[in-house]
């Protein structure tokens, strides 16, 4: 960050961005929508096994690029104020097993804690640093492998979606997280009711595969913006809102086709600075705010991604992320 502005106005120098071009988010909704309508109903009508997988994956692409517009949503960046544009995203976060009453909750919080060794695990997935792991139990360490195992983070449909923001969060507080209730008996309503229509072929294609693909990416997405090698973690008297943007979000880089997917996911480091600003103006945003040019940067390719998964905890004597000791 540039010495001579402060975080306050680097801020503020965010705030022209977030004027939301009506017309444009009305067009990314409807577009995605009506294409993950139309896939899914397609999955329904089509006997081929091998087109309905195709149709699968794609629909499953499709839901990410609808969970972002619901992201967005949620942060007030998108159609705010619309009453069709609430019942609509706030149906599709209960049907893609993303209540709103606990992703607002967890998720506000991620961004207000992002990169703390103290409370980041809200919402996100949890660090430690090596001394911290040194007075762990077994059962701890047992616990904090498991959380931030690829194959965890692979099986996102169920360790993050169906258990970690429906089933828990309703059985803590049944009266206050009503919508994860809802949510998990209209999931087991949509696998009955395509059970019905096409057996158990059309229930795992057109409802099951595409949650799975979905939840995965999401949930690697989620892990690898604020597990990369650059990524600068702070104690509670050493953190700042901004710097956490700035140094530990990443910018992935990635070609057009995974960032329209993606909706623009990659540019991670603008999003945390400020939420409001709609997705389709990050790109402007970094590149007209000198400070945003130049983030750290990782990638979606193999090698970065095993990269990532072998950053395990925070090593503060050598301010980076290190893997596991080998004792």
């Amino acid at each position: 960050m540039d010495p001579q502005r402060s975080e306050r106005a680097l801020i503020l120098a965010t705030r022209p961005f977030i004027g939301e071009d009506r017309a444009a988010s009305w067009r990314h909704t409807l577009v995605a929508f009506s294409l993950l309508a139309a896939t899914i109903a397609a999955i329904v009508l089509i006997g081929s096994t091998w087109v309905r997988a195709l149709l699968s994956v794609f629909a499953g692409l499709l839901v990410v690029r609808c969970f972002v517009l619901f992201h967005d949503y949620m942060h007030g960046s998108l159609l705010r104020g619309s009453r069709f544009a609430s019942g609509l995203y706030r149906l599709f976060g209960i049907l893609s097993l993303n209540p709103p009453r606990i992703w607002r909750e967890t998720h506000n919080y991620h961004h207000l804690h992002t990169a703390r060794i103290a409370g980041s695990h809200i919402g996100s997935y949890p660090v430690v640093t090596t001394g911290q792991w040194k007075r762990m139990s077994g059962r701890q360490r047992l616990y904090y492998r498991l959380t931030r195992h690829p194959l965890t983070i692979a099986a996102g449909y169920g360790t993050v979606f169906l258990s970690g923001m429906c089933l828990r969060p309703f059985l803590r507080h049944p009266k206050q997280n009503f919508d994860s209730g809802v949510a998990l008996i209209l999931h087991l309503l949509l696998l009955g009711i395509a059970w019905r229509l096409g057996g158990a072929q059309v229930m795992v294609f057109a409802i099951v595969l595409p949650l799975v693909i979905a939840s995965a990416v999401g949930s690697y997405i989620f892990y690898v913006q604020h597990n990369f090698p650059e990524v600068e973690i702070r104690g509670r008297h050493e953190w700042t809102y901004a710097a956490s943007a700035l140094h530990s979000s990443a910018y992935i880089e990635m070609g057009p086709v995974a960032r329209w997917f993606l909706g623009n996911i990659g540019f991670h480091h603008v999003h945390h600075l400020n939420p409001r600003i709609p997705f389709y103006r990050l790109p402007e945003a970094m590149e007209e705010i000198p400070e945003l040019r130049d983030p750290p940067r990782t990638t979606l390719g193999w090698r970065d991604v095993v990269t990532s998964f072998r950053l395990k905890l925070w090593d503060p004597e050598r301010s980076q992320m290190v893997g596991f000791p080998a004792k």
